[in-house]
Parts: structure tokens; sequence; C-alpha cells
């Protein structure tokens, strides 16, 4: 008899987490009126509710994989198994559906939250003392470990394993690497995508304060403020499309829906980087807790609705480039020039495009679905004839402003600005040619950090820039 435990074992998650979490996008107000009824009749009759208002897609959950397949070869030799679980009796009668191993479910049923000392008892009434092999994950399991013959230890508990070997014999272990959960959490928060930040930076230069070391330090805290708020806003993301990240291709391989975090970290992490990123920003010009928090709402509404509306998407997606210019200002206390506003709309546009250009192009090379994000298949060369124009037209505005009257002022020998052109020129335009070809990483911030265009372009830049002051 081989009894098996649901989260955290069979599947890397909680199901009442993602339940929850389901729940709180449908509708928000749950959480503050109806859950706290739910919960004071008992966690049982919580997770009943929950469970009968959302949807799970079963087969797209992450399953602990060596450990289904061991279960597979068992169910092979006709083993009796059995799904034990504190999750709700619909959820678990839906996984055993799914995968067609389990003779038997036990769950919880709305007025029995199975856990623990009450699956232990349970356990023992239907198979005896030491009448059955238990596989789990967690403290609470421990008291089922002790009833049962034989342990199999799961998760990413080592110590956990330690100690159950001690009292029992273990059938098999499936421990993960700890140090994985470690490289997991550091890649929730996305620290590849920080260098969009590093476009706070940029008024000091424009401004021409490279040689002020308070505005140097004020940029800084403005950098690793922005790289909090927007690594909450990332985890947060990360959290409201656990299913779209699922059953995309490389995407289901992130650390929340893949499994490799549990949902408690994120919703824990989240509150905390803000308020860390507040405090930073309170030492700080006032203007860059606004335009902070600016961001930070724009972010959250991208992820939330606007990402599903097209054209809006990627207005929104280059407009939170340039507020980071704008918020970049604000720490330095230095205005921003029409100029480079209008340069950064047109410029991170032709980003964002390229960005929703190789996902249609992915999905119409791969049979994918129709509609993506508010796209079509056939909207393909739309968007990316859009994205091609707005690069070039962020060329453009380079062009008209080496000829600007205030520009006199800043620059010695201005005529040098227009070596910009043909750099950014020559950059937009072998981005486009790799997007055509099918060359482009899903993020072009990923793909641009990794071409050597990008360092020679950057390097001419700076050059020309140097010969024009």
């Amino acid at each position: 008899m081989l009894c098996v435990d649901l989260d955290g074992t069979l599947v890397r998650t909680d199901l009442l987490a993602e339940s929850l979490l389901a729940l709180l996008k449908r509708n928000g107000l749950y959480l503050m009126v109806a859950m706290p009824f739910w919960l004071f009749r008992g966690r049982a009759f919580l997770k009943q509710e929950v469970a009968r208002r959302v949807s799970i897609d079963y087969g797209l959950l992450p399953y602990q994989t060596d450990l289904v397949a061991f279960l597979r070869q068992e169910h092979g030799r006709h083993r009796h198994i059995v799904l034990v679980t504190a999750s709700d009796h619909r959820h678990a009668r839906g996984i055993a559906d799914h995968l067609g191993l389990f003779r038997q479910v036990y769950a919880s049923d709305g007025n029995t939250n199975l856990k623990g000392a009450t699956k232990a008892a349970l356990l023992v009434d239907q198979f005896g003392a030491n009448g059955f092999v238990y596989a789990g994950n967690s403290e609470a399991d421990v008291p089922v470990w002790r009833q049962a013959s034989a342990a199999i230890v799961v998760g990413t508990h080592g110590a956990l394993l330690d100690r159950v070997a001690r009292d029992i014999p273990i059938e098999r272990s499936f421990i993960d690497n700890k140090p994985m959960q470690i490289v997991a959490f550091v890649r929730a928060m996305r620290p590849h995508q920080w260098v969009k930040n590093l476009l706070l930076f940029v008024p000091l230069v424009t401004a021409h304060r490279i040689t002020d070391i308070q505005a140097w330090t004020h940029a800084a805290q403005a950098f690793l403020a922005m790289c909090l708020t927007a690594a909450a806003i990332y985890i947060a993301n990360d959290l409201i499309d656990l299913d779209a990240d699922r059953a995309h291709r490389s995407k289901s391989r992130r650390p929340f829906a893949s499994g490799q975090l549990p949902i408690w970290v994120g919703v824990f992490c989240i509150p905390v980087f803000l308020g860390c990123a507040w405090l930073i920003a309170l030492t700080l010009p006032d203007r860059f807790l606004a335009w902070m928090g600016a961001y930070a709402a724009a972010a959250l509404s991208y992820s939330l609705w606007l990402k599903r509306v097209a054209i809006v998407d990627v207005l929104v997606l280059a407009m939170l480039y340039t507020v980071r210019l704008i918020a970049g200002a604000a720490a330095i206390a230095v205005a921003t020039t029409v100029w480079l506003l209008a340069f950064s709309m047109f410029f991170f546009l032709s980003l964002a495009l390229v960005k929703r250009y190789e996902e249609i192009r992915a999905s119409r090379r791969e049979n994918g679905p129709a509609a993506i994000r508010g796209y079509v298949q056939s909207d393909l060369e739309v968007v990316g004839a859009s994205g091609i124009a707005s690069g070039y037209l962020s060329v453009l505005v380079m062009a008209l402003y080496t000829n600007a009257r205030e520009i006199a002022v800043l620059y010695a020998h201005p005529e040098w600005l227009w070596g910009f052109c043909p750099l950014i020129l020559f950059w937009i335009s072998r981005l486009w040619l790799h997007a055509h070809r099918g060359e482009m990483h899903d993020d072009p911030i990923v793909f641009a950090a990794k071409d050597w265009s990008t360092y020679l372009v950057v390097l001419g830049l700076a050059v020309f820039m140097y010969l024009a002051t």
C-alpha cells in the first residue's frame, strides 16, 4: 500500500495558494469580504469555498516528475496507490483523474482538514499501523510517517530526510538541490532586466554632471530603489500569469511556474521589496518618489490588464522606459528636455514592438494560438513595419536635436552629435533584421546584452559625445 501526499509532494506547489491567487484575480473583494468568514469556520471550509469558485488546469501543474515516473512504474506493477491530501476533494479528484494512478482518494471535505495527525489517524483506521508506505514532504507529515512501515521523502529538506530516517526505513527519496532554490529566487527577481534601470543615469550624463559626486550618489540610490520596485513587479507578474507561463514553451521554466519557488515566497517578497524601495526613495527628492510610484502603478496595471490590449500594451512598455528617464532626472533635481522624451518614446516603442513581433512570429511558426495578447498572427507585418518606423523616427528626433538652438549651451562642437544617427540606425536595423530572421530572443534587452554590436555602438556614442563636449 502506497499513500501519496499532494501539495509539495506530487506537485511542486500548494493548491490552496494557487486557488487563492486565481480567486483574487477573479474578484479581489473575496479577499477582504468573504475569506475572513470562511476561515472563521475552519481551514477545511475555506478550502472548500475557494475550490468551488475557481478552476485549475491540472494538466499544467508542475508535477514532481521523478516521483510521477516512480508512481507510474509502481502502478505498472499493480501496486495499490492512494492519494491522501489536505487539499479540497475537488482538486484531489481532478488530479487523480488526470494522472490515472490512484485507486482511492482521501481529501479535505469542508468539515475535516486532512492534515498531520488527522491524516495519520485516517490511514491507520483504513490500513492499520505500519500497513502503508507514505510519501510526503514536510514537518506536517511526520505524524503520518510515524505510523507508516516506510517513508518516501520528497522536496528540498535534506534535514527532514535525516530526521525521518532515524525513525523508519526510507524506501525512496526525491530531494532537490537546496542551492538551486537560491538561484531560482534570484532568477525570480530578474536581475538581467535591471539593466533597463541604467536609464536613470542618462539625465546625469546629458546634464553634464558627470563629476558631481552627490548626483552620482542620488542616482545610485534611485537605481537601487527602482531595481527593488521592478523585482516586486516581476514577481507579481509571474504570480498573476502562472497558467499562461506554464503553457508557454520557455516561460514554463520560470521559478514560480515550474514550482521551484513556493507561491508564499513571492507573496511575502512583494511588500518587502516595495517597502525597502520606499524607504530608499524617502532620502531623495519628493518628485522621485512620485515617479517611482507612477512606474509601479503603470507596471502593475500592465501586468493585470493592459498587456492584453493591442497597441496599448506596447505604448505602456515604451512609457515605462521613459518614466525611468524622468525619475532619474527627478533624483538629481534636473529638468528633462522634450528632445530626450521624444527620442525615448520612439526608440523604446520600437523595442516593445520587436518583443511583440517575436511572440507573434513564434506563434505562427509553431502553429500556436491565433490570438496572442490582443494580436492575431496576421498582424505580424503591421507590427514589424510599425516597429521599424518607430525606431527610425527616434533617429530623426536625434538629427533634429543636433540643430536645436539650446544645444549650443551644452556642447562646444554639437556637429559631432551627428555621429549618433548612423550608429543608432545601424543598431535598430540590425535588431529588426535578426527579428525578421527569427534569431531574436523573447526579450530584446537580453538579445542586446549578448550582441557584440551593442557594446561597439555604446562605445561609439561615448566617443562622439566626448568630441562634442
